[in-house]
């Protein structure tokens, strides 16, 4: 297998954003480049990003793919791919090569938003919350986002989630955090990995990252701020897009890149007025 075909020489001083990137979603890695993944300085924290990709398709179309990705990267320096199939039941391999590359290439990242790349994440939210941990600059375990816990695997073979019993024996996952987004120390990524070297990968990554962390006397916490199964707005009478619903979360999946777009540009307006009874 060829490992990361491209080596970003990026220094992950202080935060990095890991976003999960399938080849072909170009239009998202764009819009987040212009938008919550833009690398800059917030509040004293470098925010760095790096897309991990697989590859698509075969022949000619994996060759497009392939060059549109080595474009990319020579134009942002922010891609990390891999020459295996980019699929769901890959994702957790994806995951864990990254942690190997990371540990190699940022030891000083304190901090990581581990994300996929059709995610509104408000990055600015994210940094006041990690800057107001006292006691944690990331040199101590962290891992929280949306808890899913009293879950176990799906049996029905028609399920995208489905994991038969010769995979996982236990009716049960310990619990873990949504896949969509959650932030995570550079100790407990460490740890993960760590962990990941006698653990059997499981092909659903949020569960296996969940699965990681008791080993080593850890756990995750919740975070209200994550919505991984998305914002659910009581009314039919208000836009379910309206801005002042978002602008305090720090991560909402399933958006399209061009309500990701918009939804950056919006909460950044110095004129938005949000009353307290929107609903």
């Amino acid at each position: 297998m060829q490992t990361n075909r491209f080596f970003p020489p990026f220094l992950c001083l202080i935060s990095s954003l890991l976003l999960k990137s399938s080849p072909a979603n170009y239009e998202r890695r764009e819009v987040l480049r212009k938008t919550w993944a833009k690398e800059r300085l917030h509040n004293g924290v470098w925010i760095r990003r790096i897309f991990i990709s697989g590859t698509s398709g075969g022949g000619f179309e994996k060759e497009r793919l392939n060059k549109l990705l080595e474009v990319e990267q020579h134009e942002h320096n922010d891609v990390l791919q891999w020459d295996f199939s980019d699929t769901f039941y890959n994702l957790t391999l994806k995951q864990i090569l990254f942690l190997e590359w990371m540990e190699r290439n940022c030891p000083n990242a304190r901090f990581l938003l581990n994300g996929d790349d059709d995610v509104f994440a408000n990055t600015g939210n994210m940094v006041d919350y990690l800057q107001s941990l006292k006691d944690n600059d990331g040199s101590k375990h962290l891992f929280t986002g949306h808890l899913i816990q009293n879950v176990g695997p799906i049996r029905s073979s028609g399920s995208k989630y489905f994991i038969p019993v010769q995979v996982q024996e236990s009716d049960s996952y310990p619990p873990y955090c949504g896949g969509g987004g959650f932030l995570l120390s550079g100790y407990s990524a460490s740890v993960i990995h760590s962990m990941s070297k006698s653990i059997n990968l499981l092909p659903i990554d949020d569960v296996y990252m969940g699965m990681c962390l008791p080993k080593a006397g850890l756990g995750p916490v919740s975070h209200m701020g994550f919505k991984t199964a998305g914002l659910h707005i009581p009314s039919n009478k208000v836009d379910q897009y309206d801005p002042c619903y978002y602008k305090d979360f720090l991560l909402v999946h399933r958006f399209l890149p061009a309500t990701i777009y918009f939804m950056w540009h919006k909460i950044h307006d110095p004129n938005l007025k949000c009353a307290d009874n929107r609903l």
